[in-house]
């Protein structure tokens, strides 16, 4: 919300067929399958390497799957986990948890055993599904008597391989298969799905309190926390971005599913979103730029959600001419800001349109985007979308509301907005504030048109004596030079400055540059303050696990130079 005494500057700006202020539907979130499996019964769902199945076929297994958990004893609000890649059993598991009344908690794969035993402990997790991988399955075989954890529910990767690979795989991949029989602690899928034609008994839910998904997240401060994500934060989350993509067509579109599921990102914006609007799932187990490429020259997917980095390398890789990406036309870049240039360059080059948006897992997490017919403002997250509110709340009191054109702490209200945080009422009281909105942490400006800029991150602000330096602003400024494919800011500790601003970055391929050489550059686009006095080129930059690049990394190999260089002195 813009200052209350101007109303709200983006009503003027909306694109056509957009309202605003149209009422958003309260339903329990697998009605979003369910009512697909209605509408779009034997159109594609799902393609996990070239194995398909139909919406009627995954409506099935679902119900299938849900009656067995119920079978096996699983009631309304147990917690279950799901530590799967992309795959076909992660959005059947995910909407077979929810019908039987449980709550998902969505696990990442490569957590390591501090992280592992952290999740199911504070979630209180008895059942987790996993594949039959040692990397995945050892893991839990590790914390059985260390947490609540009582069974596994193993999904043999082979089962959703299409004839020959699901033959071929145990014997190709013998060391990716893990050896593991059915007892008390591990069971089968197939031993969990209920005869056909089964369906779970119903389970009386309140869409609007009941909780549909924990969503972990490090939010702005502390260990992780588990974002309370109810089965109405789930449902019109889903239906406010489904709005917002104006020229996507029902039943007919093709969704490219590389970004992890198990982050909210996908979770709702390549899942829940392509189910909401009867669209094919071609799941990626994860990102590897050439099998990325040839799924697209041969499966002609339509919609590409993704975060700059993979949009970068697409646009960057050496045998680019070999592919052919011209399917792709709807494009969400979230996680990270987007570089204007490789915004320019993937829409060049695929014809399709790429807008920003913005959003928390505290937000299920869609909370803004650049219209996708209409102004996309350079720099900008956009508008907020259809049923919440934008307030730019001042840094040193988040209850005073900044006029238009200020810089503040974005606050956001609307029905995607979390519970609070689980089991966790003191941080949960710490991000919501009267009225129902959520602190971001991150500072934002508001223009005249209701359309948002993020400066930067709270806790990510350099204090240069003195001075605050945002640094994201000085990336964008870096990312000007055309030999920058890679670049992030940070602060790190100067005796005389308190922090110094120091940029990492990796250059396009063939292209040289010179810390003398940026110096020049920067110096009509930044300020003395907040140009770099220290230069890192690498190979390489640290990622999160969906491909966004990673400050909190750098901080971290940071800290652990200066530790090194102390015990030396």
């Amino acid at each position: 919300m813009a200052n209350t005494t101007q109303g709200y500057p983006w009503l003027n700006q909306y694109p056509t067929g957009v309202a605003w202020d149209t009422p958003i539907p309260v339903a329990p979130a697998y009605e979003l399958l369910d009512t697909a499996v209605k509408k779009f019964a034997d159109r594609p769902f799902i393609d996990f390497y070239d194995k398909k199945l139909t919406y009627r076929e995954g409506g099935n297994l679902v119900n299938r799957l849900a009656a067995g958990l119920q079978k096996m004893g699983v009631q309304k609000g147990d917690r279950i986990g799901l530590f799967l890649p992309n795959c076909t059993y992660a959005v059947i598991a995910y909407f077979a948890i929810l019908k039987a009344g449980a709550i998902v908690v969505n696990l990442n794969p490569l957590y390591v055993d501090r992280e592992i035993v952290h999740h199911l402990s504070d979630a209180g997790l008895k059942t987790v599904f996993t594949l039959d991988m040692p990397m995945m399955l050892d893991k839990f075989d590790a914390v059985f008597g260390r947490t609540q954890l009582e069974r596994i529910i193993v999904c043999p990767l082979a089962d959703i391989l299409p004839f020959p690979k699901n033959l071929l795989y145990p014997f190709v991949k013998r060391k990716d298969v893990a050896k593991w029989k059915t007892d008390d602690r591990h069971i089968g899928f197939k031993d969990v799905l209920a005869s056909d034609g089964s369906t779970p008994l119903p389970v009386a839910i309140n869409p609007l309190s009941d909780l549909a998904v924990l969503q972990y997240t490090g939010g702005t401060t502390g260990i992780a926390k588990g974002a309370m994500l109810t089965h109405a934060n789930i449902f019109a989350n889903a239906e406010q971005s489904a709005r917002w993509f104006t020229t996507a067509k029902e039943g007919r579109e093709k969704m490219l599913g590389v970004i992890p599921l198990f982050h909210v990102f996908a979770m709702t914006v390549v899942m829940n979103i392509a189910i909401r609007l009867g669209s094919e799932i071609i799941l990626l187990p994860k990102f590897e730029l050439n099998e990325v490429m040839k799924t697209i020259t041969r499966k002609r997917p339509t919609m590409f959600p993704a975060v700059p980095t993979i949009y970068s390398a697409i646009i960057n890789y050496p045998k680019l001419a070999d592919f052919d990406v011209s399917s792709i036309r709807l494009c969400f870049s979230g996680g990270a800001p987007l570089p204007v240039e490789v915004k320019q360059k993937f829409e060049k080059l695929t014809g399709c349109t790429l807008i920003e948006g913005y959003g928390l897992s505290e937000t299920s997490p869609v909370a803004t985007g650049n219209p996708i017919v209409g102004e996309n403002r350079t720099g900008s997250i956009g508008l907020p979308i259809p049923g919440t509110y934008i307030s730019i709340r001042s840094l040193e009191d988040p209850n005073v509301e900044m006029p238009i054109g200020e810089r503040g702490e974005v606050c956001i209200k609307g029905p995607q907005v979390m519970a609070g945080y689980w089991n966790k009422p003191e941080e949960t009281a710490k991000v919501m504030l009267a009225g129902g909105y959520l602190r971001t942490g991150d500072v934002g400006i508001m223009d005249a048109d209701g359309y948002t800029a993020i400066v930067d991150r709270i806790k990510d602000m350099i204090i240069c004596s003195g001075f605050n330096v945002y640094p994201r602003n000085v990336e964008e400024a870096i990312y000007l030079h055309p030999a920058v494919a890679e670049v992030i800011v940070a602060g790190v500790p100067d005796e005389y400055r308190g922090q110094t601003v120091k940029a990492y970055i990796v250059l396009k391929s063939g292209m040289e540059l010179t810390e003398a050489d940026l110096a020049v550059f920067l110096k009509d686009k930044l300020s003395p303050i907040e140009r770099p006095k220290l230069y890192e080129f690498r190979t390489s930059l640290p990622k999160t696990m969906v491909g966004k690049l990673s400050r909190k990394a750098i901080l971290e190999e940071e800290a652990a130079r200066a530790a090194a260089k102390a015990e030396q002195v």
